[in-house]
């Protein structure tokens, strides 16, 4: 197992994957619905026994204590709408040379500032979220764009000193920028709390190394409601992502705690 110094033989840092779900795999209670949407967030919290969250800390400090992440993952669609194109109403006035928005920015204030011990991280190819808050506590926003994220976009970022990284052409490359936050910024091990698309994304390119499922005793259903790893379906000649089960605690609320170890092309079975 990785210690908390290590990162892995991909020459990329840690994923670990720790969301909470139904019963039946559902990360929210439907697709056009937010769990950071006030409504959606109650009625998911509600699902939960109360002890379910001391259940939940035990989990994040597991993950802390043996690989003290620096990272936290998100996709866009975890905080707008699947509906929401690029962010509008942005200063047409881009203050630096083209060439120059498509490289990794980095602020040194950002970067050294007292007291930053995480990253938000949050793929956004398209820019399409607006940032009301840049840093809170320990964390700090960074932002993975591409070569087609529209440079407004990336002059906006500049302008309110969100930190970026540049991976990818039109599509952030999320093996490229898993490497990228290891190498600029001394990242060992990130912990992805997204939705179903961005893990669904890590789990077909491989990127993937340990999971942790809360399961809450209820069951969501409906068609298209996300569910832990969306994306494209297996093609002909993939094969599933073979795991294997490291512990499994059971609550008498009902609610379950899954740790898994990815097996790896080249690692051992069970």
């Amino acid at each position: 197992m990785a210690t908390a110094t290590e990162t892995t033989d991909q020459g990329r840092p840690r994923v670990v994957v720790s969301v909470g779900m139904s019963v039946d795999a559902r990360v929210t209670l439907s697709r056009d619905r937010l769990l950071m949407d006030q409504d959606t967030g109650r009625i998911w919290a509600s699902l939960w026994p109360a002890g379910s969250h001391a259940l939940g800390d035990v989990r994040s400090s597991l993950i802390a204590d043996l690989y003290r992440p620096q990272a936290v993952l998100e996709g866009s669609g975890s905080l707008v709408h699947d509906s929401a194109g690029p962010l509008t109403g942005l200063s047409m006035e881009i203050d630096e040379p083209a060439a120059e928005l498509f490289t990794d920015f980095l602020p040194e204030e950002v970067v050294g500032r007292p007291g930053h011990e995480m990253w938000f991280t949050v793929v956004d190819s398209r820019g399409r979220v607006h940032w009301h808050t840049k840093s809170n506590g320990e964390y700090d926003a960074l932002v993975l764009v591409a070569r087609a994220t529209p440079p407004e976009y990336l002059s906006y970022l500049r302008r309110e000193r969100i930190s970026y990284l540049v991976a990818g052409e039109t599509r952030v490359d999320l093996a490229a920028a898993l490497r990228r936050m290891r190498d600029r910024l001394g990242v060992t091990c990130v912990m992805s709390t997204a939705g179903g698309g961005l893990n669904g994304a890590l789990l077909r390119a491989g990127l993937i190394d340990e999971i942790h499922l809360s399961v809450c005793p209820a069951a969501i259903g409906g068609r298209g409601t996300p569910t832990v790893f969306d994306g494209p379906e297996l093609a002909h000649g993939e094969s599933p992502t073979r795991l294997r089960l490291l512990t499994a605690q059971v609550e008498t609320d009902g609610t379950l705690w899954l740790r898994y170890d990815v097996v790896h092309d080249g690692s051992s079975g069970p």
